[in-house]
Formats: C-alpha cells, sequence, structure tokens
C-alpha cells in the first residue's frame, strides 16, 4: 500500500509540474507576496505510520489559516464546550475577513475558521498569558503534534502581517465592542499575527495532523483529544475550513481540510491519512489552486473520501 502511495504522489506531483494556471500568490501579506508559485509539495502520512513525500514536501512554508486548528485544539482543552458560547459552529458563506455578518449576530463569528474566530480562539488561549507565553505554549504543543522540535515562527511574516493586518484589527475591535474580547485588541492581535506566521513544511504538517486521522491520538504519546472531539473538530473542518469554498470542496474531495493563504492545506481521511500540500498560488477563493486540484487527484486515484464506503 506504501508503494502504491508513493506512486500516487509521484504522478500527481508530475501533472502539477505541467499546470499552466497557478493562481496568484498572496499579495495582501508583503511577506507572502515574494513567494514564487512554481512551487508544489505534498506529504501523505497513513495510519500504519508510512510516509509517501513528493516536490517541494520539505520546504517551510507560511501556514497561515492552518494554524487555526491547532490553536482550536488548545482553546478547546482549556475551556471546552464553553467555547462555543462565543463562537458558532456554521459554515460562514463569506469571505474568510468578512466583517458583515458580526453586526447582525452581535460580535458572535460564524465559526472558528474565519478570521473572526479565529481572533475569539486566540483570546481564549491568552487568558492568563503575555502574548509570548501564548504563542510558546501554542508552538510547543505544534512541535509535540509533529514530533518536530525545529518549527518556528517566522518573524519577518509576523512583522508583515502586524504592519498590514488593519482589517484584523477592526475584526478584534468590533467583537470587543460586543464584549466578546476580553484583553486588549493589540494584545490579541499580536497573538493572531505570530500564530499564522508558523513556518511548516508539508512533512511537518501531515505528521502535525496524525491525531485528526488516530481518534485524537498522537502515534509516539498517546491522547491528544478525545475521538468525540477529534470527530467534531474534522467536521468543522469539512464545513467550514475552506471559507465560502467549503462545500465545493467537500463535493470535489469530500475530506476534512483547512487551507491558509500561504498556499498550504491540512487535510485528513480518517483511520487512513493525514495529508499535507503546498502551492502558494491561490483561487478566487483564497486557497491554494493546486492544492485543491492535487487533493482532488487523491481522492479519485485512492478513493478516499468521508462519504465513500473506500475510505
Amino acid at each position: 500500500m506504501a508503494a502504491q502511495i508513493q506512486e500516487i504522489v509521484d504522478e500527481i506531483v508530475a501533472a502539477m509540474a505541467q499546470e499552466s494556471e497557478r493562481g496568484d500568490v498572496a499579495t495582501y501579506i508583503p511577506g507572502l507576496a515574494n513567494v514564487s508559485p512554481a512551487h508544489f509539495g505534498m506529504a501523505v502520512i497513513g495510519a500504519d505510520g508510512s510516509v509517501a513525500l513528493g516536490g517541494d514536501a520539505e520546504q517551510p512554508f507560511s501556514i497561515q489559516s492552518i494554524s487555526k486548528v491547532f490553536a482550536l485544539t488548545m482553546a478547546l482543552g482549556k475551556v471546552g464546550d464553553q467555547l462555543w458560547r462565543r463562537v458558532g459552529r456554521e459554515p460562514s458563506g463569506n469571505a474568510f475577513n468578512s466583517i458583515v455578518q458580526l453586526e447582525a449576530e452581535h460580535g458572535i463569528p460564524r465559526n472558528p475558521f474565519i478570521n473572526a474566530g479565529a481572533i475569539v480562539v486566540a483570546d481564549v488561549n491568552l487568558s492568563g498569558h503575555m502574548p509570548r507565553e501564548a504563542i510558546g505554549e501554542l508552538i510547543r504543543f505544534i512541535r509535540f503534534l509533529a514530533d518536530d522540535e525545529t518549527i518556528v515562527v517566522d518573524d519577518a511574516i509576523a512583522r508583515s502581517e502586524t504592519e498590514t493586518g488593519f482589517r484584523n484589527v477592526a475584526l478584534a475591535n468590533y467583537m470587543r465592542a460586543f464584549g466578546n474580547i476580553r484583553h486588549s485588541v493589540e494584545l490579541v492581535t499580536g497573538v493572531y499575527f505570530h500564530q499564522c506566521a508558523i513556518s511548516m513544511s508539508c512533512l511537518q504538517l501531515a505528521r502535525a495532523g496524525r491525531y485528526l486521522m488516530l481518534d485524537g491520538l498522537q502515534p509516539e504519546a498517546g491522547r491528544v483529544v478525545s475521538a468525540r472531539r477529534a470527530r467534531r473538530i474534522n467536521a468543522l473542518m469539512l464545513t467550514c475550513g475552506h471559507y465560502d469554498a467549503s462545500g465545493d470542496f467537500a463535493f470535489r474531495i469530500g475530506m476534512p481540510g483547512k487551507s491558509g493563504v500561504g498556499g498550504g492545506i491540512l487535510a485528513v481521511v480518517p483511520g487512513k491519512a493525514s495529508i499535507a500540500v503546498w502551492s502558494p498560488g491561490l483561487n478566487a477563493s483564497g486557497n491554494s489552486q493546486l492544492g485543491t486540484l492535487a487533493l482532488e487527484r487523491l481522492a479519485q486515484a485512492t478513493g478516499w473520501s468521508v462519504f465513500s464506503a473506500r475510505a
């Protein structure tokens, strides 16, 4: 099986190299603007521990909103289901940085994967900490999940985010006006910007996602979350992980997944595989153009999908 998956990955990498439509890199974050869209990497880690790599699978990139999966896991560990009093669990139907629903819904973001929801999660994770401590805690958690102590925050990207993140600051201020942000906006957004600037490779990211493949277990150390919580995080990834394109991603690919504007996608096939792809060019919805296509090809080649009896 491992050899078969490696063959599939090799075929996908070769096909992606021939693609002329590669999307556009995110330019509104200056630190991402100069990343070449020529990059493509893929890592597939099986439930049996097998690893299939292709392309730029070991080159670090800015994971951006994929970090929201790990921050959410940590926040749920701190406050449990009380979190859902402050953030919803429904798809937004709007862009990831939209402010339009917050007024009608009294400062409660639709879900933890849009920017407003992730800022509330950052506020939860900041409780009892200074920002540096909160970020350190998240980095240590991700290193634990990936079993890799080399994972770091890209300070240049973090500065870039801080200098240009006016819309995210506006979202935080708006929610603070409704009482849904408890700490100062500067401290909360500082945590959020640094969280998004975490740098990881596809291999590291796929390793970090294994607990969502294995009912909450991390292979080297044991239980991270309950099977029930892992299932619920996967459900949120499926319904909300690609913003206003989440339905299309579920339709085409059928895997829980979380994208980031750095061009990465973490996808999970429960009981089968933890998968990471990276290509910096984005489609119109802000998701990786080639990453989405590669995952669709993987789903077709393997039959992996939460909607398929073959999964």
